[in-house]
C-alpha cells in the first residue's frame, strides 16, 4: 500500500530517478555498508584525511613569498570583507621566519621543517588555488568537511560510504581519529547530516580503550551476547515493520550488531603493542612531540588495509595569531615524521595507489599582522582567499604543484576553485561523481558539492591540465 510520503516522494524526481534511489534505498535496508561500485574506474578505494585544524599557514608551510622579506614590517591599511576585526586599521607585512627549499625532482617548496616529508616530495600534489568563504574556525571547518558553513550536513566521508559501502563488515567504514579535545563544531565536522545514520564517522578514543564498553563485563558470555541481540532484533523488527520510514532504528539494530562484530577484531587491530620496534619508531612512537599524531597515522594505516573506506585524522593548534615561529614549527615536527611514515608505509605495502591522502585545514593565513605586544611577536590573522592543500596517491598528480597565489599570499590567482570543486574531486578520485551521489531529503535531491561543482582536472593523473606553478615563471 502506498502512503501519502511515497507518492509526494514521487512528485520530486523523475521517473527513472526514483526507480534507482527505491533500488538504492532497498539495498540499505538489506546491507546499507556492502561494498558497492563507484560511478567510473578509480584508483582510490580508501581515503586518508588529515585534517589540520586552525588553519595552518601556506605562506609557512609550502607557499614561500620572497616578497614578503622586501615588505617586511611595511605599514599599511587594510580593510576588506574577508578581514576580521582584529584585521582591521594598521597593518603590517610580515616575512616568515622560516626558511625553504625545494625537494625532489620535482622541486616541491617545503618550509625547512619538514625534514621528513621533503623524502616524499614526489609524491604530493600541492594545490594552491583553493578558496573558502568563511574565516571563522566553527563555520570554515564544517564547510571543508560538509560543504555546508552551518553545519547539519553530511561530512565527506559519510557521503563516501554512502556511495561505496566498505568491505569490512566488522569494522565501522568511516573512523574518526581526533585528538584529546574535539575541534571546533565538534562531532558535526564528521555527522551523516541527513544521510541515515550507518553513514555517520565513529570517533575513536586518542588514549585508553579506543571505544567505551569494548570489553564485555565479567560473567557475560558471547553466547549470552547473542541472544540478548537476537531477542532485541526481533522486538525491534515488529516496530520497523510498523513504521518502515523510521531508518534511526534500523542503523540502531545495525551498530548494536557492528559493535558485537568489532569485540572480536577491534581490540587485536588497535593493539600497537604489537607492532615491531622498528615500526612504533618510525612513526614516531618513542617521542613525545610526535607520538599522538603518529598513533593515530598508523591505526589510520591499520584500518584501510583492513578495509575500513574513510579514516579522517583531526590535529589542532595551527591558530598561530601569535608566536607563530614557536607554534607552527611544533605543529609542523608534530607531524611531519608521521606523516612520511604513513605515505612511505603505505608505498612499500602497495596501498598508496589505491588510498587517497588528504592534508589540509579550514582556511589559509594572512600575509600580515598587526604585530600584538611588540615587533617580536609576529603571527598571521585568517585567509579565505589563500590555502595550502596537498594531496597523494589514489590516481593524483604526483610531483605537481597546481595553482599560485599572488606576490604576497594574499588571494589564489591560478587555477582557482572554491572548496566545492575541491569536493566534487575529491569524489572523483574515489570513482564517485557529485552530481549523481544524491540523497532526497526535504523534497529535492541534495549533494555534497550544495549547488554542483566540477572537477578539477589538474589534479588527477588520469586528467589532461597543464602544470600551473607561479615560482617558475
Amino acid at each position: 500500500m502506498h502512503t501519502r510520503r511515497d507518492f509526494l516522494y514521487g512528485l520530486g524526481a523523475s521517473l527513472g530517478a526514483v526507480a534507482f534511489n527505491a533500488i538504492l534505498q532497498a539495498d540499505e535496508r538489506r546491507q546499507p555498508l556492502a561494498a558497492r561500485p563507484g560511478h567510473h574506474p578509480a584508483r582510490a578505494r580508501a581515503c586518508i584525511f588529515l585534517f589540520m585544524e586552525g588553519g595552518p599557514s601556506h605562506i609557512d608551510t609550502f607557499d614561500p613569498k620572497p616578497e614578503l622579506r622586501r615588505r617586511h614590517m611595511t605599514e599599511f591599511q587594510r580593510a576588506d570583507r574577508f578581514a576580521s576585526a582584529m584585521a582591521s586599521g594598521r597593518r603590517y607585512y610580515v616575512q616568515s621566519p622560516f626558511r625553504f627549499a625545494r625537494h625532489g625532482q620535482s622541486g616541491q617548496w617545503l618550509c625547512e621543517h619538514f625534514q621528513h616529508l621533503a623524502r616524499h616530495a614526489d609524491d604530493l600534489c600541492v594545490f594552491k588555488g583553493c578558496q573558502v568563504d568563511s574565516i571563522d574556525h566553527p563555520t570554515a571547518c564544517y564547510q571543508l568537511n560538509t560543504g555546508n558553513r552551518f553545519g547539519g550536513d553530511p561530512a565527506l566521508g559519510a557521503w563516501t560510504v554512502y556511495g561505496l559501502g566498505t568491505v569490512n563488515q566488522n569494522l565501522p567504514a568511516f573512523v574518526v581519529l581526533p585528538e584529546g579535545a574535539y575541534p571546533q563544531g565538534g562531532a558535526a565536522n564528521w555527522s551523516n547530516g541527513f544521510l541515515p545514520a550507518f553513514y555517520q564517522g565513529t570517533p575513536l578514543r586518542p588514549a585508553g580503550s579506543p571505544l567505551l564498553d569494548l570489553t564485555p563485563p565479567p560473567g557475560v558470555t558471547r553466547a549470552a551476547q547473542r541472544a540478548n541481540l537476537d531477542l532485541l532484533a526481533r522486538l525491534n523488527q515488529q516496530d520497523r515493520e510498523r513504521h518502515p520510514h523510521q531508518a534511526d532504528l534500523a542503523a540502531r539494530m545495525a551498530s548494536y550488531e557492528l559493535a558485537f562484530r568489532m569485540q572480536a577484531e577491534v581490540p587485536s587491530l588497535l593493539d600497537l603493542s604489537r607492532e615491531t620496534t622498528a615500526t612504533r619508531r618510525r612513526y614516531g612512537l618513542d617521542q613525545r612531540a610526535t607520538e599522538s599524531f603518529g598513533r593515530r597515522c598508523l591505526l589510520a594505516r591499520k584500518l584501510v588495509e583492513s578495509g575500513v573506506r574513510f579514516v579522517q585524522i583531526f590535529e589542532g593548534g595551527w591558530d598561530s595569531h601569535d608566536y607563530l615561529e614557536r607554534a607552527h614549527t611544533a605543529r609542523i615536527r608534530a607531524v611531519d615524521q608521521p606523516i612520511a611514515a604513513l605515505l612511505g608505509d603505505l608505498k612499500e605495502r602497495g596501498l598508496l595507489d589505491s588510498t587517497l591522502v588528504v592534508w589540509a585545514g579550514e582556511f589559509g593565513r594572512s600575509p600580515d599582522n598587526g604585530i600584538r605586544g611588540g615587533s617580536h611577536v609576529v603571527g598571521r590573522d585568517h585567509n579565505a582567499r589563500a590555502m595550502a592543500v596537498w594531496l597523494a596517491g589514489g590516481g593524483v598528480r604526483a610531483g605537481h604543484t597546481i595553482g599560485a597565489t599572488d606576490e604576497l599570499g594574499h588571494e589564489a590567482v591560478e587555477c582557482v576553485h572554491h572548496v566545492r570543486d575541491l569536493h566534487v574531486t575529491l569524489l572523483h578520485l574515489l570513482g564517485l561523481e557529485d552530481n549523481r551521489l544524491t540523497y532526497f531529503h526535504e523534497g529535492r535531491w541534495k549533494q555534497l558539492s550544495q549547488i554542483g561543482g566540477r572537477v578539477i582536472g589538474e589534479l588527477a593523473a588520469n586528467q589532461r591540465g597543464p602544470r600551473i606553478n607561479a615560482d617558475e615563471r
